[in-house]
Formats: C-alpha cells, sequence, structure tokens
C-alpha cells in the first residue's frame, strides 16, 4: 500500500504532564525569505489537529514553518508564569512529499524540543 505524503503534529505540556489542548499553530510556507500563511488550526484535547496540517497534492518539497503560540496557551493556567516563551517557531524542510512528517512540540513555558516523529 502506498503513503500519501502527509504533515502532522501535536504539542505535549511537559510542565502539566499532559497533551497541550486548545494551543493555536500556524503553518507557512517559507519562500525566498518570504513567508505565506497556509493554515490556522487550534489542537484539541488531545494535543493534536483534527486533520492533517498538509496531505496528498498540498504536500511539495521546500521549506516551512510551525508556529507553535505557547505563551497564549499557558496563559490559560493562573499563576503560571509565561514571561519568557511567547511563540515557537519550527522551521524545517519537506524533501520527499510522499512521506509522512511528523513534527511535535514538547513545551513548558522556559524551554521546548521537537524532532522528526513518525
Amino acid at each position: 500500500m502506498n503513503e500519501i505524503g502527509r504533515l502532522t503534529t501535536h504539542v505535549l505540556d511537559t510542565a502539566h504532564g499532559k497533551p497541550a489542548g486548545g494551543m493555536p499553530i500556524e503553518l507557512f510556507r517559507v519562500s525566498g525569505g518570504e513567508t505565506s500563511l497556509i493554515k490556522r488550526v487550534v489542537t484539541n484535547a488531545d494535543g493534536r489537529c483534527d486533520a492533517p496540517m498538509l496531505e496528498g497534492d498540498a504536500m511539495a518539497a521546500g521549506s516551512y514553518e510551525l508556529v507553535f503560540h505557547v505563551g497564549e496557551y499557558f496563559s490559560t493556567f493562573n499563576g503560571l508564569k509565561t514571561d519568557f516563551l511567547d511563540v515557537v517557531p519550527v522551521r524545517f524542510q519537506i524533501a520527499a512529499p510522499a512521506e509522512h512528517y511528523h513534527v511535535p512540540l514538547l513545551v513548558s513555558p522556559y524551554g521546548y524540543s521537537t524532532y522528526r516523529g513518525s
């Protein structure tokens, strides 16, 4: 069976030990130093998007950026400081549009990590 290329993401809140539901995320295409918005979503209760950020014919080789609005997300928790991270941009390349690209974010108010998942 041939896999249809797609881009997915999810966010884990490491400060609270749970998925980051309700976090706004934007996806941009980057070309020649300019960015163009492709999609805006808000994560569901499982910290995931209800549909892939890109899939099928929309997947194209090139440079992309996911922008995670972590400050907005953490500001929903009373008493939790959000005076360090505001937005977390993750710029990456899609070289093989027929493949699955999964770009998760593990985040707290003071740090984050990401990787290419499966």
